[in-house]
């Protein structure tokens, strides 16, 4: 939550209605005041509110219905969005997502095209409104101002690039009418990505919070380059990991930020003063009311939670059940993990008055109707074809959920972590022979997980290089508890301790796909498939249908 943030709404609201009108050609009267272009001097308040509207897509990428967050992790493993009593088959969307066998005409994999390209076409009409003159800024906050705006286009970009990996490339707001982007590569879009952000660096401020809250200062711009140098072998065909560290050393040297003592602190509601958030979405529930649009603004705790934990956090709304973690992936955890039981809702749910919570859906399951039974989450998912009860799954904890929430929850979304460039250079060490430097790092970043077992929290080199512990195989009908899949993962272990620490914070299939096994394991009902298609989604079938110079993704 953040209610003095960067937007500053109120005071520069003229500003932002001129933004959100493509066609304008003077600045527009409000009812509140009126700015005219002639002599006007903006103040750095007055830039903050310039690049606001660039940001506003950033949530919707990655957290309205069917976004960024949803099909990065519903197709991976850690969660599921079972079949439940009340619902949630969708059409079989979330089948398909955990199978992989989703289509080129269904909103899960076609929403965050519209949403990421509306965030490139509003930060392209607001670098062509300074450009041109129409917004006068002296040169300096010109330069900075147009820098920042690069690298969120880019940002929007990474995540194009990512789950699309094909997409045009599209710098220009005047085009002519009719204007059909071309096609580029996966390798060109990285390309134009790593020149947007370093061309745009000694541009950049370094300040952290204030007006550069919640905005691309420098050192946002710098931790996304390395998360783009890290995947650069998977978007480029070549590896950076150099690079990579280059990046996560001038960041670490800059002192600018730490490791929060408890990892809860970066997502508790009032988590905009975490000195280990680089770069957050601002979150204010008081503003997202105001737009119908926005019901599905912040809703982790309504796609997670059964309907009974409404009285465990008094929330306005009742929840709707759903999204859970996948067994395999808890089994995972070390016990004493205090990751493990702050991450996520696990046992005998209350009220917030303490009375004890039970199921409120009719199902029958093994003869017995579960309305009435305790709701106790438990560690159990059936294969996705079944239903799955209301106590199965541990739910998703890790977001703080204050007492009086609505749909929406208040807590700012950390994109980018301290924690996450610590883990990228530890990788890039690991990577490049280095094993028990990259181990020091991960241990420094463990040390918070385990404070009732210090010991437990040590990792050597060698156990870095060791294989996953993930208990990878088919736990579907005819092969619950029977099926372990053998074979050597590369680096395995780093790759659990990613899961440990950047659970339900949509990252874990690009992690999965660096490591090469999203589409070489199985997992609950997941099969291998045995080609890597599927590490790429398909063009959307309705932007070929509008744009004849795109190409679809090979295998679909």
């Amino acid at each position: 939550m953040r209610k003095k943030i960067y937007y500053v709404w109120l005071t520069a609201l003229a500003l932002l209605t001129i933004l959100l009108v493509p066609s304008c050609t003077e600045l527009v009267s409000t009812s509140h005041e009126e700015i005219l272009a002639d002599g006007f001097s903006p103040s750095d308040e007055d830039v903050a509110a310039i690049t606001a509207a660039g940001y506003t897509n950033w949530r919707k990428v990655l957290l309205f219905w069917d976004g960024y967050w949803r099909v990065q992790e519903n197709c991976a493993d850690e969660v599921i969005t079972p079949a439940r009593p009340n619902g949630w088959v969708d059409g079989g969307k979330f089948r398909r997502m955990h199978r992989h066998t989703w289509t080129s005409n269904e909103d899960i994999t076609n929403s965050t095209w519209p949403r990421a390209f509306a965030g490139v076409a509003d930060c392209n009409r607001i670098i062509y409104q300074i450009e041109s003159g129409f917004l006068p800024l002296e040169d300096a906050a010109k330069n900075a101002t147009i820098a920042e705006l690069r690298v969120l286009r880019a940002s929007y970009y990474y995540v194009l690039c990512d789950m699309y990996g094909n997409v045009p490339i599209v710098t220009a707001f005047d085009v002519p009418d009719g204007f059909l982007p071309e096609y580029n590569t996966q390798e060109e879009v990285y390309n134009f990505m790593v020149k947007e952000i370093t061309e745009s660096l000694p541009y950049l401020p370094t300040g952290t919070q204030g007006i550069y809250y919640a905005r691309f200062n420098q050192w946002a711009a710098r931790t996304l380059l390395a998360k783009i140098y890290l995947n650069a072998e998977v978007y480029s065909g070549t590896a950076h990991w150099e690079d990579c560290m280059a990046q996560c050393d001038s960041i670490i040297s800059s002192n600018a930020f730490v490791l929060e003592d408890d990892q809860k602190n970066v997502f508790i509601t009032e988590n905009q003063d975490s000195k280990e958030i680089i770069f957050g979405l601002a979150i204010d529930r008081a503003y997202m009311e105001g737009s119908t649009t926005d019901w599905n603004g912040f809703d982790i705790h309504m796609q997670t939670l059964e309907p009974a934990n409404q009285a465990t956090y008094n929330i306005s709304e009742t929840p709707w059940g759903g999204m859970c973690a996948i067994p395999q992936f808890i089994n995972t955890f070390d016990p004493e993990d205090s990751r493990l039981t702050k991450n996520f809702i696990i046992g005998q749910q209350y009220s917030s008055s303490g009375d004890s919570l039970f199921c409120t859906f009719n199902f029958t399951y093994h003869g017995e109707d579960d309305k009435g039974k305790p709701l106790s989450y438990d560690n159990v998912v059936p294969p996705i074809d079944s239903t799955a009860r209301e106590m199965n799954g541990y739910r998703f904890g890790k977001f703080e959920y204050e007492l009086g929430a609505s749909n929406i929850i208040n807590n700012d979304y950390p994109l980018l972590r301290y924690a996450d460039v610590l883990m990228m250079k530890a990788e890039c060490l690991l990577r490049t022979g280095n094993a028990d430097e990259a181990a020091t790092i991960v241990t420094q970043v463990r040390t918070r997980a385990f404070k009732s077992n210090p010991s437990k929290a040590t990792v050597t080199g060698a156990q870095l290089q060791e294989t996953s512990t993930y208990k990878y195989g088919l736990r579907d009908e005819g092969n619950l508890g029977t099926t372990n899949e053998t074979g050597i993962i590369q680096y395995g272990r780093f790759l659990d301790e990613l899961g440990w620490e950047f659970n339900q914070e949509g990252r874990r299939r690009q992690d999965m796909i660096r490591f090469g096994v999203f589409t070489t394991k199985s997992w609950l009902s997941h099969p291998a498939q045995g080609d890597d298609h599927t590490e790429l989604y398909p063009i959307p079938l309705t932007q070929l249908d509008a744009n004849s110079n795109l190409k679809q993704n090979p295998g679909y």
